[in-house]
């Protein structure tokens, strides 16, 4: 049973895994997305210049880089984190440490892809987005943690409550 409960804990990272190195072929590249993108962008901004078009399909796909990690990093966390809950830095860690190793192999096939390129650029890109990630997990660990401490805290009466 543990065997089981584990591969479940790693199947959304894997899953994910697999979907970036899907996002990587030349099904993807910058030419075949922004045949959707501008016209979408075009459609929606219609008085935008082709260079401010162009600009904003490069932000968009930069930004789809950040949140790819984002949450390949939360699933990295659960698949580290096992059955305990909690935040811990060690996890933290090693959940950006796997993430930054499989963008540096995401942007090294990359380069075997007549329609894309490598950059590293990209994949520090994306290590922020696992390092965000973690940030924003620590964040809301520690304010449950506090809540639910502030919470298990028995009131006590005031001074003012004794004054009356």
């Amino acid at each position: 049973m543990q065997f089981w409960s584990r591969v479940k804990n790693w199947l959304p990272a894997v899953a994910w895994a697999c979907l970036i190195s899907f996002l990587s072929t030349d099904l993807f590249s910058s030419d075949h997305t922004s045949v959707f993108i501008i016209p979408v962008l075009h459609r929606l901004i219609p008085q935008a210049s082709a260079e401010t078009l162009e600009l904003m399909h490069a932000i968009i796909r930069k930004t789809a880089h950040l949140t790819e990690y984002f949450i390949f990093s939360i699933f990295l966390m659960r698949g580290l984190r096992g059955q305990e809950r909690g935040w811990k830095m060690r996890r933290a860690i090693w959940a950006v440490v796997l993430a930054a190793g499989y963008a540096s192999l995401d942007e090294f096939h990359q380069s075997f892809v007549p329609s894309r390129t490598a950059s590293p650029w990209d994949a520090m890109l994306d290590t922020v987005g696992a390092s965000v990630a973690q940030v924003v997990l620590w964040l809301w660990h520690f304010s449950r943690v506090r809540e639910a401490s502030a919470n298990a805290t028995p009131k006590t009466e005031s001074r003012a409550d004794h004054a009356k």
